[in-house]
Order: C-alpha cells, then sequence, then structure tokens
C-alpha cells in the first residue's frame, strides 16, 4: 500500500511507549511513515525500569523517535498550569501539542482526556489501537498480529473494547 506524503508530528506519551514496548514493535513507530514521533524530555524521565529507558533511548539514537525540550514561552506556561492537574509528562505532550499545532498519542483517560479535547479537539488524539491500526493499514502488520498484541496488552492491564482489529477496519 501507498504511504501518504504529509508526514503528521505526534508528541508521544509515556503509555503508548510503554505499550508498544509491551509487544516489542517499539520500532515499528518509526515504521509509521506518515507520522513523525516526538517525545518531551519529561516523558523520558518517567521511565524508571532500566530496559524500557534503554529500549526508548536506542529509538532516539537510530531516529525512529525525536526528543524534545519545552523552550517556548507559550508552552511553557501551558506546562506549568497542567502541570497542576496530571503528571508532568501527560503536561509536557499536551502543553506542546497545544501551542506548536500537532496530534498527540496517549491512552490516558478522565481528566487528562477531557483536558486534551478542551486544547486540541478529539480528532488530534491518537491511542494505541489507532496506531496499530494504522500499521495494519499501511501492510506493517496483519490483523493476527494486531490481535495477537491485542492480548498481550490486555495482559499488562491494557485492554481494548472490541474482540478484533478486523471489526475497526
Amino acid at each position: 500500500m501507498s504511504t501518504p506524503a504529509v508526514t503528521t508530528v505526534v508528541i508521544t506519551d509515556t503509555n503508548v511507549l510503554i505499550n508498544f514496548l509491551h509487544i516489542g514493535q517499539l520500532a515499528l513507530l518509526g515504521e509509521l511513515s506518515a507520522y513523525r514521533f516526538q517525545l518531551p524530555t519529561e516523558v523520558l524521565q518517567e521511565f524508571t525500569d532500566p530496559g524500557q529507558k534503554a529500549s526508548v533511548d536506542n529509538a532516539i539514537a537510530v531516529g525512529q523517535l525525536d526528543l524534545l525540550v519545552i523552550d517556548e514561552l507559550d508552552a511553557l506556561a501551558l506546562f506549568g498550569d497542567l502541570r497542576d492537574l496530571m503528571g508532568r509528562g501527560e503536561a509536557a505532550c499536551l502543553a506542546l501539542a497545544a501551542t506548536v499545532g500537532c496530534h498527540i498519542a496517549s491512552d490516558e483517560k478522565k481528566r487528562f482526556r477531557r483536558k486534551a479535547i478542551e486544547l486540541i479537539g478529539e480528532a488530534r488524539i491518537l491511542g494505541t489501537e489507532d496506531l496499530l491500526l494504522e500499521a495494519i493499514r499501511y501492510g506493517h502488520i496483519t490483523v493476527a498480529q494486531a490481535d495477537g498484541y491485542k492480548v498481550v496488552l490486555a495482559e499488562n492491564r491494557y485492554t481494548m473494547p472490541f474482540a478484533s482489529f478486523a471489526e475497526r477496519l
């Protein structure tokens, strides 16, 4: 299948990265050429497992992920406001997505999701399942592989509200 020429920047939260680490597919993010995945340093600092941190560091080193520093005044101000409502990684992701105008990859619910919808709109929020669907659509993985990943993620306390990715295509 062809890949779109436009690249969408996606600020990526810790939970999505951990989900892709659980299924051993962090490199898959780098294969989704329609997207450019970036993470703020605050997200990198949230990794406490040395193996997971090493995997993310490697993905940055080989260009599958980009590391960002919040250095624009409007993003810093919003980050400061959001830190009172949520964790540092989530606040950094949302501040960047809102001020730069890009998408966000996060599986957070409740307060974070409500605030994200308010600031950037629901259409710019991608979850793990959305990214796996994109990987299926562009031929990087099969529905059967994605369904297998869904089982592994459920074993790691991330459940999806459907039986098979075939239902979502």
